[in-house]
């Protein structure tokens, strides 16, 4: 039986939207990339009136739309939280229910006001939150059955949820609930450390290589209770998120030596070793959780979703201890993903469909790219419009050629090539890309191209066929969602002993060359690897061949197409955008090429720092 599911996440952060025919993946988007404003939470009309038109759809012949959490149970929380903290918490109360009443409980209204229909079903479907996470991390994967393991901030009530799936059917039979949450503590952390929650986790786990984990037991002894099998509990007396606006509060300050660091001010050692003690933390409970998992399943795969499972160091962690046989994370983890797991769940539970797996152990997300494409003919026209100087090269091997040549000319190129990808990484369609062999590729691309924190890592995207011969990593990889370290025999020594835990230590220890590719390895020796196969993206797979006939290097340097701030780029207007307003050198349109040097002054006005809520 045929059905046509489409699947909304909305109104907390990361809005998006999917669309799923016989249970196949057609079509999936984040609204921040058509609105241009980073984790846009607002309802997605944009993003859903993409799905539509990539499936050649029309909204009449939707079988069902479903919502991926359920809002009457969340503001169930909600209201017995303000019952909990009282008066403390009345202003966060007003807060969160006039959010709840002016928006969260009239998901119906807005799907018809957008589309002008509920679907053949008459009305919006509700999924539970984390079994629309547990629905994207199974139904995608190459497993006929698997554990699943879904952590995030919180749901509904649910933080942290264990259960598996078989064949069609997932199930969830253990959680954690709200207030105790290992999200929330990351986030609480990420706060503290003068990062935006929901935006800048990743840059508390990128920070905790630079640290010492000499909080780890105060931690312990006074925030969390983790018990062996990796559930615990928290001291809520010490966070805000409960009673206030902010996510820690004074006794939080005294117990770590003082207020929180400002945002953009100086990072110090506290800052490292804050960051280096909860990723210690978070790495023991997933790797404690996993092997309860293991244990009362018996299942040899897992798989993943949620915000935290978009900690790849952990991710990794899990790998190299071979709690399972397999591992597999849904790229699109966090709420974004949700809307993906609705319209799935929707198709295998609610219409009792059956579920298919893919020949030769491959998963059904397709690389994650699920987002709009643009023909050739496309970008020339918005080229041809605004007269920017510009050449197609229409024969791909000549093309590749001249931006591997570029590339290993020490040129920064912005790559835009195919469907943009679904979820927070770019994985070579929407792509800046540099050469890994350069001692001055991480400190340019920071600061003149990113404008971003200098001790920011950047992964590597390397050719499948050749990264045992890099990483000690013996699985594919394809999603950028695993760490492993860079093999021994490549590293080169650091010179630790000026490193005191300022910025400016930081900064000469980052300049230190690491290893033989060093713009990609950590000052830990480790990568974020993505593994690239000539099956899922041929092209972006045939321009890092190309680079190795010239260089050897079977790699590049890989960072999402955007400036600090601004959501990865969607348009060949957004990528033109971007380029000019970055000192990247050559820009590749599909098959056209722009170099910059040949390009007009810019007429964008705008400065991007006011532009772009810092992230």
């Amino acid at each position: 039986m045929s059905k046509l599911i489409l699947g909304i996440s909305a109104f907390y952060h990361d809005a998006a939207a999917a669309l799923v025919r016989d249970g196949a993946i057609v079509a999936a988007a984040q609204e921040e990339r058509f609105t241009r404003k980073k984790h846009d939470p607002r309802f997605p009309a944009n993003a859903i009136n993409y799905c539509l038109e990539e499936g050649f759809v029309d909204a009449s012949e939707l079988d069902a739309v479903i919502f991926y959490d359920n809002p009457l149970a969340t503001f169930d929380r909600i209201v017995e939280n303000a019952l909990a903290t009282g008066a403390h918490g009345r202003a966060q109360f007003i807060k969160a229910a006039g959010q709840m009443l002016g928006d969260k409980v009239w998901v119906a209204e807005h799907v018809k006001r957008t589309i002008g229909t509920l679907g053949r079903e008459g009305r919006v479907l509700f999924s539970e939150h984390h079994m629309a996470h547990a629905a994207s991390a199974f139904y995608p994967s190459p497993f006929e059955r698997a554990a699943i393991l879904t952590i995030d901030g919180v749901g509904e009530w649910a933080t942290t949820s264990l259960g598996s799936g078989d064949g069609k059917t997932v199930r969830l039979f253990s959680e954690i609930n709200y207030p105790h949450s290992l999200g929330l503590l990351y986030s609480a952390m990420t706060y503290f450390c003068g990062f935006k929650v929901n935006s800048g986790e990743y840059k508390l786990m990128g920070l905790a290589p630079y640290g010492e984990a000499r909080y780890y037991d105060i931690m312990q002894r006074e925030l969390i209770d983790v018990r062996s099998d990796g559930s615990y509990r928290l001291d809520t007396g010490f966070f805000g998120y409960l009673d206030s606006m902010v996510m820690t509060n004074e006794r939080f300050s005294a117990l770590f030596g003082g207020p929180p660091r400002q945002p953009e001010s100086p990072i110090t050692r506290r800052e490292m070793d804050l960051a280096a003690s909860v990723q210690k933390l978070t790495e023991e409970i997933v790797l404690r959780t996993a092997r309860h998992l293991r244990s009362i399943t018996g299942e040899r795969n897992l798989v993943m979703a949620g915000g935290v499972a978009l900690n790849c160091v952990a991710n990794g962690k899990i790998v190299e201890e071979k709690i399972f046989d397999q591992v597999w994370i849904q790229p699109a983890a966090g709420d974004a993903g949700g809307a993906l797991g609705a319209a799935l769940l929707a198709h295998h539970m609610y219409f009792d469909l059956a579920r298919s797996t893919a020949a030769g152990g491959r998963d059904l997300q397709q690389g994650s790219y699920l987002g709009p494409r643009y023909s050739s003919a496309e970008v020339r026209a918005f080229l041809d419009r605004h007269s920017y100087p510009h050449q197609r090269i229409a024969d791909q091997a000549e093309r590749l050629q001249l931006v591997a040549r570029a590339l290993a000319d020490g040129k920064i190129v912005g790559w835009f090539c195919g469907r943009m990808e679904f979820g927070p990484r770019s994985l070579g369609a929407r792509s800046i890309l540099g050469d890994p062999r350069s001692t001055t590729t991480q400190a340019t691309m920071n600061l003149k191209i990113k404008y971003r924190e200098s001790f920011r890592p950047f992964a590597p995207s390397i050719l499948r066929e050749r990264m045992s011969d890099y990483f000690e990593l013996d699985c594919d990889s394809p999603y950028m969602l695993l760490v492993a370290p860079v093999r021994k025999e490549r590293r080169l020594p650091m010179d630790l002993s000026r490193f005191n835990g300022g910025d400016d230590d930081m900064r000469g220890l980052i300049n230190q060359p690491r290893s033989d590719v060093p713009a990609i390895t950590h000052v830990d020796y480790s990568a974020r690897i993505q593994s690239v196969d000539p099956g899922t993206h041929p092209e972006y797979h045939a321009l890092i061949t190309a680079f190795e006939a010239l260089t050897g290097c079977p790699m590049l340097v890989n960072t999402s197409f955007n400036v600090r701030g601004e959501p990865i780029v969607c348009t060949p207007q957004d990528a033109y955008r971007c380029f000019m307003r970055t000192e990247m050198d050559l820009l590749v349109l599909e098959d056209v090429i722009l170099w910059r040097h040949e390009q007009p002054p810019t007429e964008d006005k705008e400065d991007w720092k006011t532009t772009y809520e810092l992230d």
